[in-house]
């Protein structure tokens, strides 16, 4: 007597296979997300491909002006927001934190395409320290800013190293892993 024939294997079913793609896209949405929040944050240009930064003066809130070629010597982070970004008005808190715990670093926060007076209210309202004013936008379009938050990291020699677009909730992880590797 022959050995019974082991049933045929049936075809995956569409919801087999509809599942096994939505787990595949759940990985891909995980892996997009480490690389947005994590990785990619961290991740400064290299020392040779630093480009140099324009000049830059705007008026403060409070009086003054800040001066990028004067803060030479510091790590630099600046910070352009606009009162109307609801992704920006989630960050601010935190570049703001972060500003406050950390003096060795200039942190200039930078309202951007606003009138001032608009602005002023806006970051009062908030607390907000170290509030500079790009009204005409002439230092976003210098820095090829066209989407808020955009957070521009300077390295001590007044080098451009990293353009970071978009909230980033992990926005003061991502700060300080610049100015540690930067003040070496």
């Amino acid at each position: 007597m022959a050995a019974p024939r082991p049933a045929p294997l049936s075809a995956p079913s569409r919801g087999k296979i509809l599942a096994r793609a939505l787990d595949g896209l759940a990985v891909l949405l995980i892996a997009a997300a480490i690389w947005k929040l994590v990785l990619a944050p961290r991740m400064l240009g290299e020392p040779s491909r630093a480009t140099p930064t324009p000049p830059v003066v705007l008026a403060m809130m409070g009086g003054g002006t800040f001066d990028l070629a004067k803060a030479r010597g510091k790590v630099v982070f600046l910070d352009f927001w606009a009162s109307w970004c609801e992704p920006c008005k989630l960050s601010i808190p935190l570049v703001q934190h972060y500003e406050a715990a950390h003096h060795d670093v200039e942190v200039v926060s930078i309202d951007a395409g606003e009138p001032v007076p608009l602005a002023e209210r806006f970051a009062a309202e908030r607390k907000m320290r170290r509030v500079a004013f790009d009204p005409q936008m002439r230092a976003s379009d210098a820095f090829g800013v066209d989407v808020f938050p955009t957070m521009i990291v300077v390295d001590p020699h007044g080098k451009q190293r990293a353009k970071w677009v978009g909230f980033n909730p992990l926005i003061e992880s991502a700060m300080d892993h610049a100015r540690k590797t930067l003040a070496r």
